[in-house]
């Protein structure tokens, strides 16, 4: 039976054959898609909706069926004057395409775009308007220029209506795209010569599983690493795996004493050598400086693609929810306090008003990787002025416990990371994100969208609502226990 290609899986290809094997012939084997792919493609639905609006009159081919969808494509480009088409479908040789834009010209010829919600021209961009000019030049369309429509991240919102016009960048890739068509010829007969085969190509892992984008089949063609791999060393790069693995090197136990590792390396290395955690006899100075009442804070946020309130720009965080765990003083029970934005409208002003509230005048904020919430301050300090000053006080009370447990605790379970989610089943064990309804940050943000974007009944509202607010209770409530850990640890330092 012959077989025929999308756009995305030619992609596919391009990335790895062993890939578009394993989508076109055993799709199952691959992982679902993540929270982050599911962010992705509603970005990329919000910017391809917006960049029609550059096109007016433009008619959109809806069917998903080809053949349908192919024969609806040819009566729009018969029809003179329908100025633009959206998702027209070609195919030629095997391969399928939908064009995001085909724009018609004044002189009937065609003007080929892509919307891409990224705010950059990527590497496989020009390949990915290739293959769509290849086969639409020849089902016979003369398409005279190509180009990509990507975000201008510099785009700022001044409410009201998008002005698609400057929210977008066109980069007319006519040239680019082409010169890459002799190599699109080797790629469409390396790429259906593999389709071809009984078996799936032997090709080993590497950065190319990664990028462009991370691959659904990773897990299934990268065997199990033991606990002890060389690749749960913090901070170590691909040229020092790949070095040891050319010395026959894959356990951390067998890494040469005279193997040039960092402090922080060397130092993880002998954890999980010995089994036994690291904590720095300087750890309980490092803690010297925390003052009463300490606010562990933490915040979620989303960065939609489509700026949605005056002042924001594609892509800015947008603070929709916090949870602040308070202790008075030593040995108290933590009060918690939180705040979570309940529909569409702009939350900034209210977000900073109630935390300001709760974290006082005094007292230490503490925080886990500060960067984070150090930008948040600041972004919401330049869209609302008048908490410039709060705000700059509540910074200059910032704690970061990332610096402290990355240069003075090492526990072999971290496995490299120093992710809070890897510490903090480590140092209290009897803490875990494991079946929670919401267990990240990409899932807070998905779940605060279908939240907020309407249509759900009562009872769906109160579970993702009480979703949100246990999974950033928890954030805070780690950073409780961690501390109580450290000090604990610090204590039993100075006894011995």
């Amino acid at each position: 039976m012959a077989i025929t290609i999308s756009k995305s899986k030619y992609m596919a290809g391009v990335q790895c054959l062993k890939r578009l094997y394993l989508l076109v012939h055993s799709p199952e084997l691959g992982t679902g898609k993540s929270a982050s792919d599911f962010a992705r493609m509603e970005a990329g639905r919000e910017v391809g909706k917006l960049a029609r609006q550059l096109f007016p009159g433009g008619v959109e081919v809806r069917t998903g069926n080809p053949e349908e969808a192919m024969r609806t494509t040819q009566e729009l480009i018969a029809s003179l004057d329908i100025p633009a088409i959206f998702e027209a479908a070609f195919e030629h040789e095997g391969v399928f395409v939908r064009v995001d834009i085909l724009h018609r010209r004044q002189d009937g010829r065609w003007r080929l775009v892509e919307v891409k919600s990224s705010a950059s021209t990527k590497d496989e961009h020009p390949e990915d308007v290739a293959i769509q000019y290849r086969v639409v030049s020849n089902c016979g369309l003369d398409v005279a220029s190509c180009h990509l429509a990507i975000v201008n991240r510099q785009y700022v919102f001044p409410g009201g209506d998008i002005d698609p016009w400057r929210f977008f960048r066109i980069r007319n890739l006519t040239r680019k795209v082409q010169s890459l068509q002799p190599k699109l010829v080797f790629q469409l007969r390396s790429e259906f010569r593999v389709l071809a085969m009984d078996a799936p190509p032997d090709l080993p892992t590497g950065k190319h599983c990664v990028q462009p984008v991370v691959c659904e089949f990773f897990d299934y063609c990268k065997a199990p690493q033991p606990d002890d791999h060389i690749g749960y060393l913090p901070y170590i790069h691909a040229s020092a795996v790949e070095e040891l693995a050319e010395m026959g090197v894959e356990s951390i136990g067998d890494i040469p004493d005279d193997f040039e590792l960092t402090e922080i390396q060397r130092r993880a290395a002998t954890c999980v050598q010995t089994g036994e955690p690291w904590f720095s006899p300087d750890l309980g100075k490092q803690l010297e400086s925390l003052q009463y009442p300490l606010s562990f804070m933490d915040f979620e946020t989303v960065n939609p693609a489509i700026p949605r309130f005056p002042g924001m720009r594609p892509y800015d965080h947008l603070p929709f929810q916090w949870s602040v765990h308070v202790q008075r003083q030593p040995g108290a029970e933590p009060e918690h306090h939180e705040f979570l934005a309940a529909d569409r409208s702009d939350p900034r002003r209210e977000f900073i008003t109630s935390l300001s509230d709760v974290l006082g005048q005094s007292g230490t904020v503490i925080v886990y990787n500060q960067s984070f919430e150090l930008a948040r301050l600041n972004e919401l300090a330049f869209w609302l002025p008048e908490f410039a000053e709060p705000i700059k006080q509540i910074q200059s009370r910032v704690f970061d416990l990332l610096p402290v447990i990355r240069n003075h605790v090492y526990h072999p379970a971290f496995a490299g990371s120093y992710s809070l989610k890897s510490v903090l089943p480590a140092l209290v064990p009897e803490m875990t994100y494991d079946g929670m309804e919401v267990g990240n940050g990409q899932h807070a943000g998905l779940a605060w969208e279908s939240l907020v974007r309407g249509g759900l009944d009562g009872v769906e509202r109160e579970n993702i609502t009480k979703a949100l607010l246990a999974y950033c209770c928890q954030d805070t409530l780690a950073l409780v226990k961690v501390l109580e850990k450290l000090r604990l640890e610090a204590s039993h330092s100075l006894v011995t």
